[in-house]
């Protein structure tokens, strides 16, 4: 069945990757935690195990999460169990306004730069710091209930132990 499911949604192309990205708001680069779809399967065409770098769409997978790590309008960041998932824009307020349920690492926008050498290194920018100055006002009019209702599929595949205490806090 996630055979199935996945061979429906197959992205092809750059556009599709993105379009994939904003549909479901939260995607995962590879991982699969309930509700979260993967983009690596979506790419495929099948539920991938194991590596994907062995699959043998490894280098269309390469090239289309690297086309949606550089979207200006999508998150990069380690919200799905730790590992490297993508946020649409639309989704900002709602995780700018229900930060305090997230450690703080898990927010911060990760970026894939290029060394001179030829290596790929990874940078962050904590949270808040990459958020732009309207998403925090659209954050601050947006409910609390309405904030977990555009991230329940997060927020339910979240393990108890990722949660921190709730507290209000501004953003």
């Amino acid at each position: 069945m996630a055979t199935r499911a996945a061979s429906e949604t197959e992205v092809l192309t750059p556009e599709q990757a993105l379009a994939f990205v904003r549909r479901h708001g939260i995607v995962s680069e590879s991982v699969r935690r309930g509700a979260i779809p993967s983009l690596v399967d979506a790419i495929a065409g099948e539920a991938v195990r194991g590596n994907w770098w062995s699959h043998a769409r490894s280098r269309d997978i390469f090239s289309l999460t690297r086309g949606v790590r550089d979207a200006p309008e999508v998150l990069v960041c380690r919200l799905v169990d730790g590992k490297i998932s993508f946020v649409h824009e639309r989704l900002w307020p709602a995780l700018a306004r229900l930060a305090q349920q997230f450690p703080p690492d898990r927010l911060a926008r990760v970026r894939e730069t290029h060394t001179s050498s030829g290596k790929h290194a990874l940078g962050q920018t904590p949270f808040p710091d990459w958020l732009p100055k309207s998403v925090i006002a659209a954050a601050r009019k947006l409910s609390e209930k309405d904030a977990r209702a555009a991230l329940h599929a997060v927020l339910a595949a979240a393990p108890a132990k990722a949660s921190v205490p709730r507290r209000r806090r501004d953003v």
